[in-house]
């Protein structure tokens, strides 16, 4: 899907880490098809991410997020797209909330780290 791959692009031009794709399309009950999940060092970096993503998304695809949440502590900032939620951690943050387990059933895909 493209999305996802500009998605996965953005991150990785701010050097994210740990990138996760969660593929929920076959969930019966899901919040979206898709989760993006990445983590970045600091809440700076966090920010940059989100932001990259945001703006290299626009450019790309034309799609800008319906919602934008978590940029005043940038320890967790989700951009909504609708059928794609992005969320972009501090590394703390994607471990108390580990979403990765809570939508285990869904068709987890790891990116290689750059």
């Amino acid at each position: 899907m493209k999305l996802i791959d500009k998605i996965v692009e953005a991150v990785q031009n701010k050097k994210g880490q740990n990138i996760t794709v969660i593929d929920m399309r076959k969930l019966e009950v899901k919040p979206c098809d898709w989760f993006v999940i990445a983590e970045g060092g600091s809440n700076v970096q966090v920010t940059a991410i989100a932001d990259e993503v945001e703006d290299f998304v626009r450019k790309e695809t034309k799609e800008k997020p319906l919602a934008y949440v978590g940029r005043d502590n940038a320890q967790w900032i989700a951009l909504d797209y609708g059928n794609v939620i992005v969320h972009v951690f501090q590394r703390e943050a994607r471990e108390f909330y580990d979403i990765e387990t809570l939508w285990a059933d869904g068709k987890i895909t790891e990116i290689e780290n750059n």
